[in-house]
């Protein structure tokens, strides 16, 4: 990992009033790292982007982009960081080229049709580049928003839900793209409510509630340390197993959560010695969404 860090957040702070949006926010994400910021909504996650980009000023703390400080050094902070927001913004009036066009100006990047169709073509909207913005779809508007995120080559990328509304064959497109940016040496923060996405691309995770980080660590380690495995069973009288420590589910299914396959057998003779009729069976791995769901659970 280098010196720098690609992001580095210190102690940041901001609040609306009487709500405090970030209580003390600190996080660093290397180079080249693929991170994903979860957290419910509410939680402070596009605050803190925002923060990070320049489009709210943190009340205290420190953001720094690839060593360059967002506020001090906003300009040079800026061309280091490309954004995809998740709302679909657009300008109905400019055609896809023209619109990406504008945006290199923005960045005082002028002949920029080279890199503009390498884009166009790696997001599949080389067909769409003459076509006005009005008349795409939701799934291409979301492309279009990348590829402005990617004019002026950043080095960091921040995707805040980048497949909201979008269709699975798109969705596949977009990630497999996403995926070879970070390949290439891009930092890439990704925020996004598919539990299931965050767990297959994401290196390292952050959870925020209510303002603040209450976990942090490798997906894989977070895996390990949060979630167990899951044995459900359906059974005829769940009144009974209640009574052997597991969560009573609808349709007269028992969850029991256990750390290795040896521990079955004990769980499922028990629940056959209290003679609760069992009608079915299902394992269950761990996953991001259970870790997520049991973190959020406690104070």
């Amino acid at each position: 990992m280098s010196a720098v860090p690609a992001i580095r957040i210190e102690a940041v702070c901001k609040s609306f009033g009487s709500l405090k949006a970030l209580a003390g926010v600190s996080l660093e994400i290397g180079q080249g790292e693929f991170f994903g910021l979860l957290g419910p909504n509410g939680a402070g996650k596009t605050t803190l982007i925002s923060a990070l980009a320049g489009l709210a000023r943190a009340d205290s703390g420190l953001i720094e982009v690839m060593g360059h400080d967002v506020v001090a050094d906003y300009r040079n902070a800026r061309l280091q960081l490309g954004v995809v927001p998740q709302e679909l913004v657009f300008d109905p009036f400019f055609s896809v080229r023209e619109l990406l066009r504008i945006q290199s100006g923005y960045f005082g990047i002028s002949a920029n049709d080279d890199w503009i169709d390498e884009i166009l073509a790696s997001l599949d909207l080389l067909g769409k580049a003459d076509a006005n913005m009005r008349s795409l779809s939701g799934g291409m508007k979301r492309r279009v928003l990348v590829a402005q995120a990617l004019v002026h080559r950043p080095p960091v990328i921040v995707l805040d839900e980048p497949t909201a509304g979008v269709d699975v064959e798109l969705r596949q497109g977009l990630w497999q793209f996403i995926r070879k940016l970070n390949q290439d040496g891009h930092t890439i923060l990704l925020t996004t409510h598919y539990l299931e996405e965050a767990e297959a691309l994401c290196g390292r995770i952050a959870m925020l509630k209510a303002g603040r980080i209450v976990a942090l660590d490798t997906t894989q380690a977070l895996l390990e340390q949060f979630a167990a495995h899951d044995l459900r069973v359906r059974v005829a009288r769940p009144e009974v197993a209640r009574a052997l420590g597991g969560t009573v589910q609808a349709g007269g299914w028992v969850s029991f959560g256990f750390d290795t396959y040896a521990d079955v057998e004990p769980l499922l003779a028990r629940v056959r010695a209290a003679d609760s009729g069992i009608e079915e069976i299902q394992l269950g791995e761990p996953d991001l969404e259970r870790v997520f769901l049991e973190v959020m659970r406690r104070d």
